[in-house]
């Protein structure tokens, strides 16, 4: 048989018939029936009709114009839905499944906040209602009279049977005979005396129930009477009037409806939106339309060629179309489907005027910087996390937008793992970061020169830790540190020193860009950013202005995790997310003035979310980093400034100072594996393992190289790279007269 297609008239001949033979039932292959959904729990109403009108997709069975030649036949039915390889369902990406089970059945979160949100609607409708109670028992005693006079004139109009008056006075002047209006006389008055009857027995049986409660006990009186007059009210009450007061203002934002969302699509002004739409009013499709948490979620695919990323660069009107607040309106981008497929979350009330989430850690608990820790909640009210252990971070935003309680709050989440040693620099001088001097090995608040002298030492001293630490790791048996790493068990044995380090820069632009110590410090805090995590060593800098200066592109590189509250355009958003998050989406400029505290988190997880950080008050800071320092005390792990120490204590002095005390005598010129093992034995802590190669690479940015330097050794000469002690002296300022042989030994 010859394999082809058949044409137009052959296949409405197999499908509807033909005088011959009756069409047949047949089956859809590859046939795309996605619809709109809605899920359990969703009460727009009006929803089923305004989706339910979508256009047929691509490859949905229509019916072909009919040939009047030809009898219709009964339409065939679908048996078999399949696609194009056999399997049942639709073709992959192209249909929106609906679960078996509603989200709030399955996903615990969500479980959380449809009945949190249930629960404070109508516990705020029922305690409103309820504190009225006695306003609502007067307004309906008040129109109990109204009520009985309804009662008696309607009982009257019954009796009299008034509404058919009017009937019998045309029957009677229409010419009826004098035996058909006595007739209808009669029947009129014995309806008359039976529902006379009926009411006045009616009334014998309220009276007699009268008597009976007048002789009862008080408070089957005041039941009664509370009955008699709550029922008289009822009906006594005005047409236009209410005895309940409204507990919600219903006139606040309309009801979320499709007709309403696409409108405000079309508001925007997107030729992309507004164009297809324009022809074609159901060019915006409706995927879903559920509840989701403390509000709703609408999953759409926007006409060819516009995208997702151009309706959140217009949220501000998107909210206005919306007739909601700015902080209700969510648009996002669905990073598992096109770029065109728009996730719009609504809030049943503005982000910015709810309270903050509080943080699980206020009151009681600790943290291991090797688990997630709590951050905060996203805009739907779910609980997120980040890992802080084998991550550094990077926090940007414009000035008063929450970053610097951010970063403290991630700096109190590390003061409550007793084994951390805070490291906290606030640039800015403020007293934001104060609480952790309680508990923080090292703590400077200022840019005064002997701050950027402590810093800079300090600094010096974490990148030896990180060499030492490097040193104890490759030293390790394979079994018991098989990654090369520092792990949750060794950070836990004291004999290591491997315990976990924790850095924090408030204020980077001051520190890197200071007119001498500035590249220094940059230097090493990036040495610190892309090799400290497997030492355990975590780095986080916070800035209010993110540029290629106050973030180094080398901590840009290798920061893992990056939180970006609002910034003021593109460039600056790319330097705090990383490059290229603006032309996908990922956009804190989004964000509203009002949006405080809220930010996008990147490197958490596959995507970015939007995060409202937990807010901690100063008081609550201290209060939690005084659980700290006694959680540390009893653990034995106060060290530093929080043992006791102060800055003078430690030492500022640089890698020239440690040499010229570890010189010997006088000698012009040192061997620099000597300078080494004097280094080591000089500062044990600080030049552990250090080799001629680290002394000269730590000397290149003071301008000194090593020179050739011969020496007799066990009767022979040997030739190795030396330092002249006169350039070490030259770097630090000194002018002092030494021997000094220019001649190349």
């Amino acid at each position: 048989m010859e394999n082809r297609t058949p044409d137009d008239g052959e296949l409405y001949a197999i499908v509807y018939g033909t005088e011959d033979e009756p069409g047949r039932e047949v089956e859809a292959r590859g046939l795309n029936q996605g619809a709109a959904l809605v899920q359990h729990g969703n009460d727009l109403d009006a929803l089923g009709h305004e989706l339910a009108a979508l256009d047929a997709l691509d490859g949905e069975v229509i019916d072909p114009e009919r040939v009047e030649d030809v009898p219709a036949r009964r339409v065939p039915r679908v048996i078999e839905h399949r696609d194009h390889d056999g399997r049942r369902g639709p073709r992959r990406g192209e249909a929106f499944e609906r679960a078996v089970l509603p989200d709030w059945l399955t996903s615990r979160s969500a479980l959380v906040g449809s009945t949190s949100w249930a629960c404070r609607y109508y516990g705020k409708a029922g305690a409103f209602h309820g504190v009225r109670l006695p306003l609502y028992a007067l307004r309906v005693a008040a129109r109990s009279p109204w009520g009985a006079a309804r009662i008696t004139a309607a009982v009257w109009r019954w009796v009299a049977d008034s509404e058919h008056r009017d009937a019998r006075r045309a029957l009677l002047t229409s010419g009826v005979t004098a035996e058909g209006y006595l007739r209808i006389r009669e029947e009129r008055r014995n309806q008359a005396r039976g529902r006379a009857f009926v009411a006045g027995s009616g009334l014998a049986v309220l009276a007699s129930g009268g008597v009976v409660a007048a002789q009862a006990d008080p408070m089957t009186q005041a039941i009664a009477v509370a009955a008699s007059l709550g029922v008289l009210g009822l009906v006594g009450r005005a047409k236009d009037g209410r005895i309940t007061s409204r507990a919600m203002d219903k006139a606040e934002a309309p009801r979320l409806t499709a007709d309403l969302i696409a409108a405000a699509l079309t508001s925007l002004g997107l030729s992309s939106i507004n164009g297809p739409a324009g022809k074609d009013p159901k060019a915006i499709r409706f995927l879903a339309l559920v509840r989701d948490g403390a509000g709703f979620r609408a999953d759409i695919d926007l006409p060819a060629g516009a995208t997702a990323a151009e309706v959140m660069d217009r949220r501000e009107k998107l909210a206005s179309g919306l007739q909601r607040h700015e902080s209700q309106v969510w648009p996002e981008r669905d990073p598992e489907a096109h770029a065109g497929r728009l996730v719009l979350w609504v809030g049943d009330r503005p982000l910015s005027k709810a309270r903050p989430a509080p943080w699980p850690l206020v009151k009681a608990g600790r943290t291991n910087v090797f688990t997630p820790i709590p951050l905060g909640v996203d805009h739907r009210g779910r609980k997120v996390t980040t890992t802080l252990m084998y991550a550094s971070g990077v926090v940007g935003a414009v000035p008063r937008m929450g970053k610097t309680f951010s970063l403290r709050l991630i700096e109190l989440a590390a003061a409550l793992d007793p084994r951390v040693e805070l490291h906290v620099f606030d640039m800015k001088g403020g007293a934001d970061h104060l609480p952790l001097a309680d508990v923080a090995h090292a703590f400077r608040a200022g840019d005064e020169p002997e701050d950027i002298a402590f810093i800079l030492a300090d600094l010096k001293a974490l990148v030896a830790e990180m060499r030492r630490r490097y040193k104890v790791l490759r030293g390790l048996p394979r079994e018991v540190c098989p990654e090369s790493k520092v792990t949750d068990e060794l950070a836990g044995r004291r004999e290591l020193a491997l315990h976990p380090i924790f850095l924090a820069i408030d204020e980077t632009q001051i520190a890197f860009e200071h007119p001498d110590h500035g590249s220094a410090i940059s230097d090493l805090v990036t040495d610190l950013v892309k090799r400290g995590p497997a030492a355990g060593i975590m780095v986080w800098c916070a800035t209010q202005r993110p540029d290629a200066k106050s973030i180094p592109v080398g901590i840009k590189a290798n920061a893992i995790l990056r939180l970006c509250l609002k910034v003021s355009d593109h460039t600056a958003n790319d330097m705090v997310l990383g490059t290229g998050a603006y032309s996908t989406g990922i956009r804190a400029t989004m964000f509203s003035r009002s949006d405080l505290g809220t930010a996008w988190l990147a490197g958490e997880g596959d995507d970015p979310v939007i995060v409202r950080t937990s807010y901690v008050d100063a008081d609550g800071a201290a209060a939690i980093a005084a659980r700290a320092r006694v959680a540390r005390a009893a653990a034995g792990r106060l060290t530093g400034m929080a043992a006791g120490e102060t800055p003078a204590d430690l030492d500022l002095s640089s890698v020239l100072d440690h040499l010229i005390a570890a010189w010997p005598g006088t000698e012009p010129k040192v061997w620099a594996d000597e300078l080494a093992a004097r280094l080591t034995e000089h500062l044990p802590g600080v030049y552990a393992g250090w080799t001629a190669q680290n002394v000269t690479t730590a000397l290149k940015p003071y301008g000194i190289r090593a020179v050739q330097h011969n020496r007799v050794v066990d009767g022979r000469q040997v030739n190795k790279r030396a330092i002249a002690r006169n350039d070490v002296l030259a770097a630090l300022g000194n002018t002092i007269d030494t021997p000094h042989d220019d001649k190349e030994d």
